[in-house]
């Protein structure tokens, strides 16, 4: 018999998709199956449909073909086509058909439209031949939208691919009238509520210019979920036509829209005044002052060629341009011009540059706001201005609103100063705020920033069986964020197949995937912008076993044949086969599936029934056979009567004549029997006679059966049953032995005996029943402790008791469970284990080594484990044992969490062993050991002083600091310490000593100048030492100068003398400060500081005064308390006073000249000017001669020389490329000549069109 195929995931082979057909249409939508023999059935709205006048459907082999004729508006709705489990959907859309015709007899006039008997009618703008009417302009005021025809509403329906479902329009108004322009956003697919902004030109804000002629207003329809805007224009102005934008955005999206808004003069054309168009640019003199600014007429013009009545022009402006001009950079001189429509840009320059730009300082602030704050979602922000007036009143404004005093606004005055405070920041306060103060104010924008999103709740691994639907679901910390579900790193998204779908309940974020295969296994990660989360999903196939499989039957003619299997899913669904062929229910075949069990039943049996039938359940690739036999019988009528007898194939109490039923099953026992007459049947157990009456036991006699039935089989009714048949020619007895049942009863809660690094040993015990089958496994769950949802470890049973569970997560808190598992099931899960950790023991202790040894004691010490691991580290535990045994001896009781240890009272001589281990509530580590045995006896090391680099050279402190010395040393055993100063030994009083074992510590509180001297340190042990030796100086402040004398008075200049000081402080004199006073007033003033001499001549003093002089010796430490004042003044003698010149020798002080500083090749740029410099020493001044290439060039006009203070500089202007070459400086005196050259390059310009190509 042939084998059937496996049958495939989808039962088309060629998919209907949807379609978009105009009203009228005929619309064709076709499919085909897999299978040619395949039915299917098409429905509407989730309704089956069948052929009609509407509808014709048509099927040929495995092609199927929908017709849907006349298409009208109710057809745009969802169908589908469903051929076995497999269902696919699709939809028909309806679009309006473009009539034409109306449209050409439509008149163009809009006044056809728009009659307003009170307003004299003006014939709009004519349409471009190209240019059809706009149907989507809004209506004009006065006229409701209704009022309009069908063909004339916006389109509400076509897609658009940004944010705007109704897009502004562009519109026309006469001057003074109203008009309101709208734009409308969905909300469905927003997180947050859009942003819009009105611009007016490039970036005029329109926001800021709310007020008597605009206001902005917004409303939302919960209902529709359509967020509307409009911008209302009252009273509209010439100068409000122009170009307008619309910006909407929402988190990561952003749209925009452009509209123009025509603004016409009630008044006739002839009217127009062309002068207006030629206005000046000077306002402050008559009428020929300033110049001429043609942009207006330029604009005039073009309204003159149209014949509109559109005014472009702002007569009389609002702001003051010239003044935004002069406040603003040169950078924004261009976006400003575009702004309000100067186009004259090199007029606009020469007028700026006439102008006197001055700087205005603020009369009203003192300090105004920061440009832009920046505040977290749900901080508090503080904006402060001062103000030159503290009593001044101050307004705060938000988006031009006044601001009044809340609980989350707070104002406050302190003096000057002001200050706005905002508590609980929300995205609605990022706006701009102004601070007014009289006709004044500054303006500032605060931006809230969202803080990040967090995952509150992890993501959970899950393994799961084929074909199930999985869910995994994370918390985030604020409600309606955006998350983010990738899948091995690919972001995954919505499909057709409908394979992920995205759920969102307030925090809660699921990713549902349906119907999961092998292909799905992997790592799903979920993202926001403040973390991330992963976990793993693993798929196993489930594999389908056979409790029950199907018999062969020989049957009779008009008898019934029942083909009975039973499986392990219930889900699972077949196909029944006769011969290779599908069976398909009849008036006589009846195909059932009730849980696990699938019948084919087949009433009145004929002899072309027999033959071979076969169960295929779908997805799995075996299948259930079976034999029908016919059997015909030929009854011969003999008048005699036989005795009854019972036909049973199993009769007795052996095991193999015993029924096995399910609990919970139906037990039913068709027992065979002959004779004639018809005998009469008793059914016992036991004494007990069983008849209908007993509720679920039903007794029933046919000709040739007797049948006993238990409905829903319990425990209790197992036993031995017996069945009497007599009748007059005899009787006879058999017994059925019948045994039910069920599955075992859950283990016991499972004990962990041990935990791992991402592990556990789990045991458990055999359950107390095992349903009356032996038990063949258990199957284990574990979850986390924290969690809900229970992971499957092992899918086949597992035979013992005793199991270790792995890829667990350390440091996470873990239970588990276990069923049991026979061949009737699975029993209910047994209590959940004690809650574990899986944690793993530290790696050993690192770097073990001996600090320190005596005769009966040692130091050890450590480093921390290299591997921590999730569990805190408890401390240490130290052992020891003598070299040869293994008995470890604790060195303390419990730990340390020191990673040093000294153990004591160790015996001297002994070799011993040491080990550490590091402990967590895992256990203990691997043990750390020093690599051989120590010996317990004292080292003797020399002593050595290690004496710090800053005490190698003289230790220099001011009198009143503290010394303390810290000077290391070695030496075992421990070393005498022995101090002297200068070779005598120290003061206790004034110097204190402290030695420990490793170093030694010389102590002054307050050091004096006594304490300065050597000091000599010395270490012992026994005959061997060492010494080292520290200078220590202390210095103080030095003693006031010797013998100050006014040694010489001439001019205006007065010689002084001193000696130096007796008490120059310990330390050298580093200098003097000279200060005179005049004797009149006797204020001191310092002529010299840090001079080093002990004479000097004090000059420019004033003719006529006296003066008196003192001197301060100056030190390291400083300068000295007192001062030497000189016993003489000076007096300076008035004009007239000949002073006699002392005769010297005269000097030679000529030089020859010598550059100090020589000339610098360039490379210049031609046109601009250009300077070469030296410098120049020499006695007397010499004669500088500059040369080009060797030509002298001191009389040419093109070149100018300089000389400063021996500084020389040759300017040459506006160098061409002809002026390079080499240039050289030459300086003559009569001691002699010295010159320098350098190479100078002329390079040409570059013009922009040689840049730009």
């Amino acid at each position: 018999m042939p084998e059937p195929t496996k049958k495939t995931v989808s039962a088309f082979f060629k998919k209907p998709k949807s379609q978009t057909a105009e009203i009228g249409e005929t619309v064709l939508f076709e499919a085909e199956t897999e299978k040619p023999d395949a039915k299917v059935r098409w429905q509407r709205d989730s309704k089956d449909i069948s052929s009609s006048d509407k509808y014709t459907i048509s099927a040929e082999g495995n092609k199927h073909s929908l017709t849907i004729n006349n298409a009208v508006h109710e057809d745009a709705v969802g169908y589908a086509i469903i051929a076995g489990v497999s269902k696919v959907k699709f939809e028909l859309k309806i679009k309006e058909s473009e009539v034409k015709e109306p449209q050409k007899a439509m008149s163009p006039d809009p006044a056809a439209v728009d009659p307003k008997p009170e307003e004299p009618k003006e014939a709009p703008p004519a349409p471009s031949e190209n240019s059809a009417p706009d149907t989507n302009a809004p209506a004009s005021d006065g006229v409701a939208p209704e009022a309009l025809p069908e063909s004339h509403h916006p389109d509400t329906r076509q897609d658009l691919t940004g944010l705007f479902t109704e897009k502004p329009q562009s519109g026309e108004v006469n001057v003074g009238e109203n008009i309101t322009i709208v734009a409308r956003v969905c909300g469905e697919s927003l997180l947050k509520k859009p942003t819009v902004k009105w611009f007016k030109g490039k970036w005029m804000d329109l926001a800021s210019k709310s007020g008597k002629h605009l206001q902005l207003k917004e409303h939302y329809d919960r209902n529709n979920k359509v967020y509307t805007f409009e911008m209302l224009i009252i009273a509209a102005k010439a100068n409000f036509a122009g170009a307008y934008r619309c910006e909407v955005s929402s988190r990561d999206k952003f749209d925009s829209c452009n509209f123009d808004i025509a603004v016409h003069e009630a008044r006739p054309t002839e009217g127009f005044d062309i002068r207006s168009a030629f206005r000046r640019t000077s306002t402050d003199a008559g009428d020929d002052t300033g110049e001429l600014d043609f942009s207006a007429l330029l604009k005039k013009s073009s309204f003159l060629k149209t014949g509109l009545r559109a005014v472009h022009v702002n007569s009389e402006p609002d702001v003051d341009v010239w003044d935004i001009l002069q406040k603003a950079p040169a950078s924004e001189y261009e976006k400003i011009a575009f702004q309000y429509g100067i186009t004259d840009l090199r007029g606009m320059l020469k007028r700026l540059k006439k102008m006197k730009k001055e700087e205005k300082k603020s009369a009203a602030f003192l300090r105004k706001l920061d440009p832009a704050y920046q505040i977290e979602k749900g901080h508090k922000i503080k904006m402060e201005i001062e103000v030159a007036n503290p009593d001044a009143e101050v307004k705060w404004l938000k988006n031009g609103q006044e601001i009044h005093p809340t609980g989350r606004y707070i104002f406050e005055s302190v003096g000057n100063k002001r200050f706005l405070t905002i508590n609980n920041c929300s995205l609605a306060d990022d706006a701009a705020y102004m601070c007014v103060v009289g006709d004044e104010k500054t303006v500032t924008e605060l931006f809230v920033k969202e803080p990040p999103v967090l995952i509150v709740r992890n993501l959970e691994d899950q393994m799961v069986m084929k074909g199930e639907r999985v869910e995994f679901e994370c918390e985030v910390s604020e409600e309606g964020a955006q998350v983010k579900w990738e899948k091995d790193g690919v972001e995954l998204t919505r499909d057709e197949s409908f394979k992920y779908r995205f759920k969102k309940d307030g925090c809660k974020h699921v990713l549902i995937i349906n119907d999961v295969t092998k292909e799905d296994c992997g790592h799903y990660r979920v993202k926001t912008n403040g973390g991330q989360s992963l976990a793993e999903l693993l798929v196993q196939e489930k594999e389908l076993e056979v409790y029950q499989s199907i018999a062969d039957l020989t049957v009779k003619a008009k008898d019934q044949a029942v083909f009975k299997c039973e499986v392990s899913d219930e889900n699972v669904k077949g196909i029944w086969y006769k011969n290779g062929v599908e069976v398909k229910p009849d008036a006589r075949t009846l195909i059932t599936h009730i849980g696990r069990i699938h019948k084919l039943t087949i009433d009145d049996v004929k002899p072309e029934d027999e033959g071979d039938y076969t169960f295929v359940p779908e997805g799995y690739a075996f299948n259930l056979s079976a034999k029908l036999n016919f059997l015909e019988v030929k009854i011969d009528f003999v008048p005699r009567q036989d005795p009854p007898k019972i036909h049973l194939d199993c009769m007795g109490r052996t095991a193999e004549s015993t029924i096995l039923v399910v609990a919970g099953n139906k037990l039913r026992l068709d027992v065979p029997i002959t004779g004639d007459p018809a005998p009469t049947v008793v059914w016992t157990k036991g004494e007990k006679v069983l008849t209908d009456s007993a509720g679920r036991v039903h007794v029933e006699s046919t000709k040739g059966h007797c049948i006993f039935t238990i409905e829903g089989a319990e425990r209790q009714d197992e036993g031995m049953y017996s069945v009497i048949v007599r009748n007059p020619a005899g009787e006879d007895t058999a017994d059925i032995n019948v045994k039910v049942v069920d599955v075992p009863d859950p283990p016991e809660a499972p004990r962990i005996l041990g935990v791992g690094e991402d592990s556990c040993t789990v045991q458990w015990d055999a359950p107390l029943f095992d349903g009356g089958q032996p038990v063949i496994g258990y199957v284990l769950e574990r979850k986390k402790k924290k969690s809900y949802r229970w992971m499957r470890l092992n899918f086949d049973p597992y035979k013992e008791t005793t199991y270790e569970a792995k890829k667990m997560i350390e440091g996470v808190a873990y239970e588990m469970r276990v069923y049991a598992v026979n061949a009737i099931g699975m029993s209910r899960p047994s209590a959940a284990s004690q809650p574990f950790v899986p944690v793993a023991p530290t790696s050993e202790p690192t770097g073990l080594c001996v600090d320190d040894i005596s005769d009966t004691s040692i130091s050890l010490k450590w480093r921390a484990p290299e591997r921590i691991g999730s569990a805190e580290l408890e401390g240490y535990g130290v052992e020891y044992c003598k070299e040869g045994s293994d008995e470890w001896i604790p060195a303390f009781s419990g730990l340390t969490e020191r990673n040093s240890v000294i153990i004591r009272d160790l015996p001297t001589g002994e070799k011993m062993q040491f080990r550490v281990r590091a402990y967590n509530m895992a256990g203990p580590s691997p043990p750390a050991t020093l690599q051989q045995a120590v010996t317990i006896r004292e080292i003797m090391q020399r002593p050595k002083i290690w004496l710090p680099r800053n005490l190698r050279q003289t230790l220099i402190k001011k009198v009143g600091e503290t010394i303390n010395l810290v000077i290391p040393f070695q030496g075992k055993p421990r070393p005498q310490v022995t101090w002297t100063k200068n070779d005598e030994p120290l003061d206790p009083k004034q110097v204190s000593i402290r030695n420990s074992d490793n170093d030694t510590i010389l102590f002054i509180r307050r050091s004096e100048r006594k304490d300065s001297g050597k000091y000599d340190v010395q270490v012992q042990i026994e005959n061997v030492e060492d010494r080292a030796n520290v200078n220590i100086q202390i210095v103080d402040l030095p003693g006031p100068p010797l013998n100050l004398k006014v040694m010489d008075v001439w001019g205006f200049n007065v010689a002084l003398e001193w000696k130096a000081p007796k008490d120059n402080g310990n330390c050298d004199i580093t200098g003097y400060t000279i200060q005179k006073a005049d004797k009149k007033t006797m204020e001191w003033y310092t002529v010299y500081d840090q001079y080093r001499r002990t004479n000097c001549v004090v000059s420019d003093l004033i003719m006529g005064n006296e003066y008196v002089f003192r001197v301060y010796a100056i030190n390291m430490v400083g300068l000295s308390p007192e001062p030497c004042l000189s016993k003489d003044s000076a007096y300076i003698q008035k004009t007239g006073i000949v002073y006699k010149h002392p005769s010297y020798k005269e000097h030679d002080f000529s030089e020859a000249p010598k550059f100090t500083h020589p000339l610098t090749s360039r490379s210049i740029i031609s046109g601009y000017n250009a300077t070469l410099s030296c410098s120049v020493r020499g006695i007397p001044k010499p004669k500088i001669t500059w040369y080009k290439n060797k030509m002298d060039i001191t009389n040419e006009a093109k070149y100018r020389m300089f000389s400063n203070q021996g500084v020389l500089t040759l300017e040459i202007r506006k160098p061409c490329p002809f002026d390079g070459g080499v240039y050289m400086c030459k300086a003559v005196n009569a001691s002699g000549e010295d010159l320098v050259e350098c190479k100078l390059e002329v390079r040409p310009q570059i013009t922009k069109e040689e840049i730009k190509k």
